[in-house]
Order: structure tokens, then sequence, then C-alpha cells
């Protein structure tokens, strides 16, 4: 393997690189907000526990456990994501070791095929929590609207 042939052989894996940073930073970002929403409905559940709100607890709860749902998919896709970027790494490092040992190549192509498949399966996850994403916005307002309803005065009430 010439100097040349080396130089075009790490481009591959440095564009994954890049393209994995950049999508790792979305998915943080995601999960962030997740972990914030999470927080939120604990500290809210907890409220209402020590209220003496059992529906309201209950209704929570529901809510924590489809955002922890979320969050575990959103952790699988940054946990492959990981993987894969790790292995683009290791590809570039194993194709430098090529110079010296030509049967590296395998090598080398086997990982960045199996750091591409690692790749591709973290996308299927974070695409499913982002299709899971909306239904999940959509379950918390009528969570809001259910909790509102059972803090509003009944006419008999008053």
């Amino acid at each position: 393997m010439t100097h040349l042939e080396l130089f075009q052989a790490f481009v591959a894996p440095a564009i994954f690189i890049s393209a994995a940073g950049l999508l790792l930073l979305s998915i943080n970002t995601r999960l962030m907000g997740i972990v914030t929403r999470l927080r939120s409905f604990h500290k809210e559940k907890h409220l209402a526990a020590m209220a003496g709100k059992r529906q309201e607890v209950l209704v929570l709860q529901a809510q924590v456990k489809s955002i922890q749902h979320r969050a575990g998919k959103i952790k699988n896709a940054f946990f492959y994501i990981l993987l894969g970027t790790i292995g683009t790494m290791v590809t570039c490092l194993v194709l430098g070791l090529a110079l010296y040992a030509p049967q590296a190549l395998i090598i080398a192509v086997l990982i960045f095929v199996l750091s591409v498949l690692s790749m591709l399966i973290g996308m299927i996850y974070y695409m499913s929590e982002v299709s899971i994403g909306l239904s999940s916005e959509k379950e918390e307002e009528q969570l809001y609207e259910l909790l509102d309803s059972m803090s509003e005065p009944t006419k008999d009430a008053e």
C-alpha cells in the first residue's frame, strides 16, 4: 500500500468520525431534554404524593414510564453510534498498521463494516425515538388536561 492509497483509505473513516460527532451532539441534546423532563415529572409526582393526590401520582407515573422508554432508546442510539465511532478510529489505526503488515487491510475492512453497521443500528434507535417523540408530547398534553380537570372545583363543591 502506497502513502497515497493509505491517505485515500483514511478519508472514509475520517468522514464517518466527523458525521458521528455531529450525530452524537444531536443525540446528547435530545437525551438532556428527556432527562430534564424526567426529573420534572419525578418532582411533580413527589409533590403530588406529598399532597395526597393519588390519581395525579398514577397519571404522572405513566408519563414517567413513557419518558423512561424514550430515554432507553436514546441511550441505545448513543451507545451504538459511539461504538461505531470507536470502530472507525480503530480502522484508521489498523490502516496505518497496514503499511507494515498488508494483511491488516482485511481486519481494517472488517472493523469498518462492523462500525458502519453499529452506526446504522444507532440510527434506527434514534429514528425510533424521534418517531415516538411527538406521541409522547400528545400524551403530555392529555396529562395536563386531566390534571387541570382534576384540580378544577366542581359546581357541587361551590
